[in-house]
């Protein structure tokens, strides 16, 4: 398993069988973890200097983003289809 090192992720809270490794990702290395390229696109997209009056709001956006992410798989390959993902599929 690989898992970046945001401060919300820790090693010691997952329950890790004995079969699997976890290696770290370095600080900040979008080619090794695509995700960060999917983020950049959905705050320049749907939160462009946007202020929220609630959690609601923030969360009704956060969904619309995404359902159009799911909606527009040919962008979410463009941003994330490294070379070396899709030499592996």
């Amino acid at each position: 398993m690989v898992y970046d090192q945001a401060p919300s992720h820790s090693k010691s809270a997952l329950e890790i069988p004995e079969r699997m490794m976890v290696e770290t990702l370095p600080p900040y290395c979008p080619k090794l973890n695509p995700v960060e390229h999917i983020w950049d696109e959905l705050r320049e997209k749907f939160f462009p200097n946007l202020i929220f009056n609630d959690m609601a709001q923030l969360e009704e956006t956060l969904i619309e983003g995404l359902l159009y992410f799911e909606a527009q798989s040919h962008i979410v390959q463009s941003i994330t289809g490294f070379d070396w993902i899709l030499s592996n599929i």
